[in-house]
């Protein structure tokens, strides 16, 4: 019961202090012209899955762990004779969140996640032209659902942040504003 209200209270902070904020720095006529977070991705790329079949398995448990939403395997579009791969077959694991789940997912990456990593001095502030932004993550193990003694081999991701930004600029003040640790936004601020 306790963290529909921490999810409700992330979306609350976006409204009542986040949206604000924005539309002061950027100059916008409406609340509406202040962007939003659409949908938080999170992708895992396995080609070494080709090999062992069961990788799918313990990357799709695990990404529903770390998510809270079931993961799906994703699959190859076309034969590939070089490094053994046939079409349809499973390559890689992927999870889309949206609404309370993506809050939550935020919430716990930011707070939780994130300042686990070992020597971490913030995250890369490049985005893709469009106010998105792609972070990419070298171990699973940073999240807490992670059993540490479980794991046969350590996996990456790419956690993709999906805004309604017009720009660079403002999908970077968005996610600033939701508190990802940018490391250019510590010097400025």
């Amino acid at each position: 019961m306790s963290t529909t209200t921490y999810e409700v209270s992330l979306k609350k902070d976006y409204k009542e202090r986040i949206v604000p904020a924005l539309v002061k720095e950027f100059n916008y006529t409406t609340v509406m012209q202040a962007p939003r977070l659409e949908k938080i991705v999170i992708n895992q790329g396995l080609g070494i899955a080709v090999a062992d079949k069961k990788i799918i398995e313990t990357a799709i448990n695990e990404l529903t762990a770390i998510t809270g939403q079931k993961a799906v395997a994703t699959v190859s579009r076309k034969d590939i004779s070089n490094f053994k791969l046939r079409k349809k077959m499973p390559i890689g694991v992927r999870v889309t969140l949206r609404h309370d789940k993506m809050y939550e997912f935020l919430e716990r990456l930011v707070r939780v996640a994130l300042p686990r990593i070992r020597d971490f001095k913030g995250i890369d502030a490049k985005l893709d032209g469009r106010g998105n932004y792609t972070l990419g993550i070298q171990e699973q193990i940073i999240f807490p659902e992670i059993n540490i003694d479980n794991i046969s081999r350590l996996l990456g991701m790419n956690i993709t942040f999906v805004t309604t930004a017009a720009t660079d600029e403002e999908g970077y003040a968005l996610l600033r504003e939701f508190g990802l640790p940018f490391k250019n936004a510590q010097k400025s601020q």
